[in-house]
């Protein structure tokens, strides 16, 4: 058996097109573009490469991307203004924070404070407490459990009893990821740190999400035969024989599950251009939503 390599790449294009047909038809019908507003809090390389590849998305898209950088000692009270003013400004569809935020920073109550229906990133309190409540639709899905689960979809569409694991608690991955798995009938494990038996309870299941942001955590071993394993992990390891004297690499050891698994997300091409593909979405969805109430 080989894997299924699920090209991420490909479906998040597919969905950017279908977006960018979607505003074009909005710009006929002289309604505004919708409008993104970016915040980042200090230097950190990883999360300025990040924003950075959102705005260039939002270019491509017609997206109007408004981006704001603020120093790495930026005040509490300076940051809870500038939300304010996002959530005020009718033309800022979507607001998305960049985390982490320093540690000065109060990072859930400046969440707290986005209206809920421009935090497409899925974050506030209200719409993590909705899509825990199953009764009840969040007005957006956090993007990479949103890109998670689309990617599963385009291999399984129907996962209903399926038994999925989870390796990660995280509120922005793991934790909103096995909800959402959980909303649609798999019968879901998460495991984290304090798990016992990691590796058995792994082997028992058809859909593996490793979000741990361990390399190479996930090995063969771990793995059931035709499982479907959508590795999140993103870590920088040293590799002497790399021209840039590292490499990425996910929390599965990919090479050696390829031969064992039913399908498989590489890194990259896997999950992370599906993340920013549904935070476009969620933009869109904002932009129509906020377009309803004009009218």
């Amino acid at each position: 058996m080989t894997a299924t390599i699920i090209d991420g790449s490909k479906i998040a294009a597919k969905i950017k097109s279908t977006i960018a047909e979607q505003i074009r038809k909005r710009a006929e019908e002289e309604l505004p573009a919708p409008g993104l507003a970016t915040v980042l809090v200090g230097d950190d390389p990883a999360s300025r490469i990040y924003v950075r590849n959102k705005i260039r998305t939002c270019e491509k898209l017609g997206i109007r991307s408004i981006a704001h950088a603020l120093p790495a000692d930026t005040q509490q009270r300076t940051l809870e203004e500038l939300i304010d003013y996002l959530n005020a400004d009718p033309k800022i569809h979507g607001i998305l924070v960049q985390l982490p935020l320093p540690d000065q920073i109060d990072e859930y109550r400046i969440l707290s404070l986005l209206n809920p229906q421009k935090d497409v990133d899925g974050f506030h309190p209200i719409n993590a407490g909705m899509l825990a409540r199953k009764e009840s639709e969040p007005w957006f899905i956090p993007c990479t459990p949103a890109g998670i689960l689309r990617l599963i979809h385009s291999v399984r569409p129907d996962i209903a009893g399926l038994n999925a694991v989870v390796i990660g608690r995280s509120s922005i991955v793991g934790m909103p990821t096995a909800q959402l798995l959980c909303r649609n009938n798999a019968t879901v494990t998460i495991c984290h740190s304090y798990s016992v038996g990691l590796p058995e309870i792994a082997r028992r299941a058809d859909i593996l999400v490793a979000a741990a942001g361990e390399p190479r955590l996930v090995r063969a071993d771990w793995i059931k035969p035709g499982a479907i394993v959508i590795d999140v992990g993103i870590t920088r390891v040293d590799d002497s024989e790399s021209e840039k004297g590292y490499r990425i690499v996910g929390d599965t050891d990919f090479e050696s599950i390829v031969p064992i698994a039913g399908a498989i997300t590489p890194m990259p091409g896997g999950v992370g251009p599906m993340t920013i593909a549904m935070l476009m979405r969620n933009t869109l969805i904002a932009a129509g939503r906020s377009a309803c109430k004009i009218r």
